[in-house]
């Protein structure tokens, strides 16, 4: 595996030192799969990277029995294993699994919980009719200018939730509102790109449909063929 520099994925060609560092996202979804005559559930466990050039491609790509800290675990070392190695940052969803795995294998990596999921485990804690409004409480935040005008706007969004009768959002948002803060540690003008994983809906959408053509697999191997070669 070619390791991969974020400074250069970032910066667009400035030169760093530290030439081996990079970002990486994480991402699981469920083709159905087929055993001893019964058909299942299985995931398939992606991490995909940036280029110099800014392109992304897929670094690794498994059959994972659950999305948990073993199944990571097993995923971050083969990909070690390859040769991932100076990892600054992993963009997920609230992952406890990955999050806990990372510390083991990406030593000196920080973590960036995605501010799109945050948004959605947000609303599942308030009525249709307020998501507009709460919506526009916390895209305010990741607006700011720094980290700590972030932390403060944060503080000032927990009393307003609490005000308003919102206690459970406010207790979300107060306890982990500052996962979604990490992307503040680099380049400003690149702020938007790592705040969120959305970059790999695309590639996901792509891998759903391969599996749909499909249908059901005989076993976890013949699933990963369509999914890495078209």
């Amino acid at each position: 595996m070619r390791r991969r520099s974020v400074a250069d994925a970032l910066c667009r060609g400035l030169c760093c030192a530290r030439s081996a560092r990079s970002h990486r996202r994480r991402h699981r979804f469920e083709p159905d799969g087929e055993r001893a005559g019964e058909v299942r559930n299985v995931s398939l466990l992606v991490a995909i990277g940036v280029t110099r050039e800014g392109y992304r491609e897929i670094l690794g790509i498994v059959e994972g029995p659950k999305e948990d800290k073993a199944g990571w675990s097993a995923f971050l070392r083969y990909l070690v294993d390859r040769g991932l190695s100076g990892v600054q940052l992993i963009v997920s969803d609230a992952c406890r699994g990955l999050v806990e795995s990372v510390a083991e294998f990406l030593p000196g990596a920080r973590w960036q919980r995605c501010a799109v999921h945050f948004y959605r485990n947000i609303f599942s804690l308030v009525l249709a009719g307020r998501v507009r409004d709460v919506t526009k409480m916390l895209k305010a935040i990741h607006a700011q200018e720094d980290r700590r005008a972030a932390a403060e706007k944060t503080a000032t969004i927990v009393a307003d939730l609490r005000a308003t009768k919102l206690a459970q959002a406010a207790d979300l948002l107060e306890e982990h509102g500052h996962e979604t803060l990490t992307f503040y540690g680099f380049p400003d003008s690149h702020w938007i790109k790592l705040r969120t994983n959305n970059p790999l809906e695309r590639i996901m959408r792509e891998l759903r449909r391969r599996s749909r053509v499909v249908g059901a697999f005989p076993d976890g191997k013949s699933c990963l063929n369509p999914m890495v070669h078209p």
